[in-house]
């Protein structure tokens, strides 16, 4: 047995593994465009399916194989614990910030939900 967990695998190498909805949710985090985020809730609505706990939940189980960065808090906040290793992604993908407030808890930025959040247009598949 590995002593990996299934995020840091590769999706291939568990996917047969992998409950159906889990599979749904990381479909759709893959076809979130760099420099676009959606939030867990418009996930879990674009699959008409769960919420927006059910879809942390898959992403924080199995998540670590696809673009985990572009699957986000609704305000915008950097996911604890992974905020440097985000905000990494981001800026090299030209997702739209928010400068910190000087008052801000480490003085990282947050996502500008007005202008990254994706709804799915634009060239996206009908829902799953």
């Amino acid at each position: 047995m590995s002593d990996r967990s299934p995020a840091e695998d590769t999706r291939e190498g568990y996917a047969d593994a992998l409950p159906e909805y889990a599979e749904r949710v990381l479909e759709v985090a893959e076809r979130i465009p760099p420099g676009r985020v959606m939030t867990y809730g418009d996930v879990a609505e674009w699959l008409g399916e769960g919420g927006p706990r059910q879809v942390g939940r898959v992403m924080s189980l199995y998540g670590g194989a696809v673009p985990w960065w572009r699957v986000v808090r609704a305000d915008g906040v950097l996911l604890p614990g992974h905020e440097l290793r985000a905000l990494a992604h981001y800026r090299a993908e030209g997702t739209p910030l928010k400068e910190a407030a000087r008052s801000a808890e480490g003085h990282l930025p947050r996502i500008d939900m007005r202008r990254a959040r994706w709804d799915g247009g634009a060239g996206a598949v009908a829902h799953t």
